[in-house]
């Protein structure tokens, strides 16, 4: 049953027969045998194809199953873990998927020095915006997530707070010198699902601030650049733009009150956690991040 429900998992994930054949090492007919031992089983269809087999739709019963099906498959895999690790040593593999300002600014830091106390765990990660790794950790595709952003409510994730950041107002060198205002700047924001950019659109609605113009970029990096080249102002973390205002390449406009966030990890809800996710979140947690 388990080598069924795997193969299922697949099929459902590729929505290809042939690609999940590929995918987990078998013949396309035993994929076929699988779904059909999980239909006579379970006395339901579970997925919908045409004779030729390349376009499937995945019923009700199945999307019912799929996410049982994942569940029950975490739960198998960590229990090795467990019965393979010894209370000391922290292997196999983690699977973490960081947003941007994390990813680039926090994560290198904060893995320097983990990666020195659990050399033996290998580490597979993946840099996205919030709302793709939110989606990916209620999928079951990742096993934590570090993010920025406001959390959208769901039952199948659990978040803690590991760190705060600090947000700040980044403007072009001499800006207010040349008369430059917020008011009237040209607003350079994030692209729609990154944390920063929902900060952008809180902090500017909280200051009545209506941009005639906004100019949307895909990475931090950009952002930063954009700014520097005269393109207009934007609101981001203060770790991105911290050297460059030091050497004088942009300036920080200083807000009446300080504007932070929270840095957040998120996991899945109702699983078995292995031993390498407890452990990365305590560390996490305890580490010092005096940078922040």
């Amino acid at each position: 049953m388990i080598e069924e429900l795997k193969t299922f998992i697949a099929v459902v994930e590729l929505k290809n027969f042939t690609k999940a054949a590929k995918e987990i090492s078998i013949s396309q007919p035993s994929v076929s045998v699988h779904i059909k031992n999980l239909e006579s089983h379970f006395n339901t269809t579970l997925i919908m194809r045409s004779k030729e087999q390349k376009n499937i739709i995945i019923t009700k019963d199945g999307v019912i199953l799929y996410e049982r099906a994942k569940k029950i498959i975490n739960i198998i895999e960590k229990t090795k873990e467990e019965f393979i690790d010894s209370q000391v040593r922290v292997t196999g593999l983690l699977k973490i998927g960081a947003s941007l300002t994390i990813g680039e600014f926090f994560l290198p830091r904060f893995l320097g020095e983990f990666n020195k106390r659990y050399p033996e765990l290998a580490l597979e990660i993946s840099i996205e915006n919030t709302s793709s790794i939110c989606e990916k950790i209620s999928k079951l595709q990742l096993d934590v997530g570090l993010v920025e952003g406001l959390i959208p409510f769901s039952t199948n994730i659990k978040s803690g707070v590991f760190a705060k950041d600090r947000l700040v107002v980044a403007v072009p060198k001499n800006y207010f010198k040349e008369n430059g205002s917020l008011e009237n700047a040209t607003w350079i924001s994030r692209e729609p699902g990154s944390g920063t950019k929902q900060y952008l659109s809180m902090f500017l609605e909280q200051n009545h601030i209506k941009p005639k113009h906004t100019i949307v970029l895909g990475s931090n990096y950009a952002v930063k650049e954009a700014v520097k080249n005269r393109l207009g102002v934007t609101l981001i973390s203060y770790l991105v733009v911290e050297k460059d205002a030091a050497e004088g390449e942009l300036e920080i406009f200083e807000l009446d009150h300080e504007y932070n966030r929270d840095f957040t990890y998120i996991i899945p809800e109702g699983i078995i956690y292995s031993k390498a996710t407890k452990t990365f979140i305590k560390e996490l947690k305890e580490y010092n991040n005096n940078y922040i």
